[in-house]
């Protein structure tokens, strides 16, 4: 990205505004002052007092602009040099400092011209809890949240546990949030993380993350714990925490309860969204939630269940939900339990 010794009314804009030399001067102020400056002292007088000048001058940019000068950089970097690892190592290290893990290994996905057959967590994945946690505990939570989604829910857990409450609160709402993540991204993530331990990369996944991964995580915790995490990310994103809670205890969970608390859940059910719910349900489900109501009114339901007609599937799961939401309650005020024997 060479400056532009032209005057800047005569150059052409770039398709999103910029010209090469208000690219570099973006560029500068991307990576920091540490690194600005010795790449200045490259240029000669001329070259210097021209980017200095867009430096000064550069009006904010956004979000679109900072990742596209970034990315015409990385290509640029890595086409100059035809040691490609070499190449990749040291954008790459420019990169994290100016934008950090999560955001520089995406970039270096997107444009690394060479994809390696290999990938990145399970080193990870091998290590114990202590030993994930000692590895993690100076990444942003983003990166912890894409690391833990590849745990067991049970190593996940431990791992959280292990990190102070206010970090284990972030990857929790990170964890759920995450949707699936490009296999460049993983491949370069794992591989920074791995060289942390010394061994190599052997395989990769790419589907991670997201509502369930953060529900399952919570489940393994202990329940203290975990009701402290949902209070506290209820306050931000209360939204969110229902959604965490409807995959932590689904519709065919119910079969799981013992039988009076399934009968107190029952006591508090409309009967005409009871048929709704479970005219989808398993032929075992329906039997087992029928069989917790007196005969008159299981008899009252299955007619109703006979008679509907056609049901959406989202109102068949709204009602289911809304038998959720009684279920959650009651545990909320110490009427049920929903622990397993």
């Amino acid at each position: 990205m060479p400056p532009d010794n032209n005057p800047r009314e005569e150059v052409k804009p770039k398709p999103f505004g910029l010209t090469a030399t208000q690219k570099l001067a973006a560029l500068m102020i991307l990576l920091g002052e540490d690194t600005a400056s010795i790449l200045l002292k490259a240029f000669d007088d001329n070259e210097r007092e021209l980017v200095s000048a867009e430096m000064s001058n550069l009006p904010m940019l956004n979000l679109e602009q900072q990742t596209t000068v970034l990315q015409e950089f990385t290509e640029m970097a890595l086409q100059a040099n035809s040691a490609l690892v070499g190449s990749v190592d040291y954008t790459r290290n420019v990169l994290e400092k100016s934008v950090g893990l999560f955001k520089a290994a995406e970039i270096i996905g997107r444009v690394g011209t060479k994809r390696t057959s290999v990938a990145a967590m399970q080193p990870l994945i091998d290590l114990d809890a202590n030993g994930i946690c000692n590895l993690l505990k100076e990444e942003q939570p983003q990166t912890i949240a894409l690391v833990v989604s590849y745990l067991s829910a049970q190593k996940g857990s431990e791992v959280l546990m292990l990190l102070p409450e206010a970090v284990r609160e972030q990857v929790i709402e990170r964890l759920a949030t995450l949707s699936s993540t490009p296999i460049e991204v993983v491949e370069t993530v794992g591989e920074v993380l791995s060289k942390k331990i010394g061994q190599k990369l052997t395989r990769a996944l790419n589907q991670t993350g997201g509502v369930k991964s953060a529900a399952a995580v919570l489940n393994a915790m202990d329940k203290t714990q975990r009701q402290n995490i949902i209070n506290k990310m209820d306050e931000r994103t209360p939204d969110l925490v229902r959604a965490i809670r409807m995959k932590m205890f689904t519709f065919d969970d119910l079969q799981t309860l013992e039988v009076k608390a399934l009968q107190k859940v029952m006591r508090e059910v409309d009967a005409s969204k009871l048929a709704v719910a479970l005219s989808a349900a398993t032929e075992s489900l329906r039997k087992v939630m029928l069989g917790s109501l007196s005969k008159r009114a299981a008899e009252t339901v299955a007619d109703e269940i006979s008679n509907l007609g056609k049901t959406s599937l989202r109102e068949i799961e709204s009602c289911q939900d809304s038998i959720i939401d009684i279920v959650r309650k009651l545990e909320a005020d110490g009427e049920i339990s929903l622990e397993t024997t």
